[in-house]
């Protein structure tokens, strides 16, 4: 009886094996290269699948994700001979799996060498600062290098990105040198313009406030020139709505005398020849001064009672001021 149940169970766990074998489930976005006796046979996709056993084998699975490899820093040398470490991140994805697995030995390290010398073959025609502001370009031509040499292996590469680029570390100071000076520079600049924006400002200001102010002296004063002519004419028409006599306009002429004299600088003024016209109607109104004239000027005729005869026919008699020397 021992026997018959040892063979019962060894063939019970030969049947589970065969099943296990038999029944092979792929995960979603995976697949499965499939041998029999050593030569490919079919791909299995996502699911449940069924296979042969002890005679069909699982070869690869296969993820069919888009994957993303960076690469360690690779020292690449410059049009001008600089060596540079550029740092990549490659983002594939593996479209056939039977190429994948046949056609390369080791896509991803294929994929890295190719990365590589297609780089250098790039960087090798760029000049240090091209090569730092050309990150679009290098990345266009990796991946169209890239695309076009994996695609037989059945891998398509979505993208290229350069990760870093680090020049010497000379090079990175005489930079930073570079960029100190350019931004020195340019706050030089905004600093002058802001001073001639400011001077032009002020210039414009002055000028327009010197213009408002001359606009309104010039209003000022035909304003007061106005009032002038106002007032004369207002007292011009009283005068003559007046009628003043002789004896009135005699009176005024010797108020106004003392005021044409005054001032150290009045050497010499004009009496008009009214003057002794005024003079007579003075003396007749307030009584005989005594032979006419005034003392201390000469009117011009000959003598002081006879003024009036020496002066009339002219527009006017020049009287000098006379000062007399001090006594010591």
């Amino acid at each position: 009886m021992q026997p018959i149940i040892i063979v019962l169970i060894i063939l019970v766990v030969l049947v589970f094996i065969a099943l296990i074998k038999t029944i092979q489930v792929i995960p979603q976005a995976s697949a499965a290269i499939v041998e029999r006796f050593g030569r490919y046979t079919r791909t299995l996709n996502a699911g449940l699948n069924i296979v042969v056993p002890f005679i069909d084998s699982i070869r690869n699975r296969i993820d069919l994700r888009e994957q993303v490899v960076p690469f360690p820093p690779q020292p690449v040398i410059t049009q001008d001979n600089l060596v540079v470490n550029i740092d990549t991140v490659i983002y594939y994805q593996v479209t056939d799996a039977r190429a994948a697995t046949y056609e390369v030995a080791s896509y991803i390290q294929a994929i890295e060498q190719l990365t590589v010398t297609t780089l250098r073959n790039i960087i090798g025609g760029m000049d240090l600062e091209r090569t730092l502001t050309s990150r679009e370009e290098i990345n266009a031509a990796l991946r169209g290098v890239l695309d076009e040499a994996t695609g037989k292996w059945g891998i398509r590469v979505n993208r290229v990105e350069l990760k870093a680029i680090e020049p010497p570390t000379s090079i990175q100071d005489s930079m930073e040198k570079q960029m100190r000076a350019d931004r020195d520079k340019r706050a030089a600049i905004l600093t002058a313009e802001g001073i001639r924006q400011s001077q032009i400002l002020t210039a414009e200001g002055e000028k327009q406030s010197a213009i408002l102010r001359a606009e309104g002296e010039a209003k000022a004063a035909a304003l007061r020139a106005e009032g002038e002519a106002q007032a004369i004419r207002t007292v011009f028409e009283s005068i003559h709505a007046g009628d003043p006599d002789q004896k009135l306009l005699s009176y005024q002429y010797l108020q106004m005398l003392p005021k044409i004299a005054e001032g150290d600088a009045n050497k010499l003024w004009i009496v008009p020849s009214e003057i002794g016209d005024a003079l007579k109607g003075l003396s007749g109104a307030f009584g005989n001064f005594g032979g006419g004239g005034m003392p201390g000027f000469n009117t011009g005729g000959n003598g002081g009672g006879n003024g009036g005869h020496g002066g009339g026919n002219s527009g006017g008699n020049a009287v000098e001021r006379r000062e007399e020397p001090p006594v010591t």
